[in-house]
């Protein structure tokens, strides 16, 4: 089990233990279909990115359960939906 799990500052930060499992699962899910990891870590080991992508604010769940990308990295977005579009990968809606 991650370390960083048995901490309550990752499920304060998302809303609760449920809405991290929602958003870990989904972000996992996305990331398996292709989407770009949003943070630049030097392991395969998929936790491990949605775990530094929560603490680092890169992504969020909303209120209608759909994983977000925070807005203020735009230019990165738009380069991101740009290059899904080209391979054919998932769209922004499953990050």
């Amino acid at each position: 089990m991650h370390d960083e799990f048995r901490e309550d500052e990752i499920a304060r930060k998302v809303g609760g233990r449920f809405k991290l499992t929602t958003l870990v699962q989904k972000r996992m899910v996305a990331l398996n279909r292709g989407a770009r990891p949003l943070v630049d870590l030097q392991t395969k080991d998929l936790m491990q990115i949605v775990v530094a992508e929560i603490m680092g604010d890169k992504i969020y769940l909303d209120t209608s359960g759909k994983v977000q990308v925070v807005e203020d990295e735009s230019e990165t977005i738009d380069a991101l939906e740009a290059l899904l579009a080209e391979d054919g990968g998932p769209g922004v809606d499953d990050l």
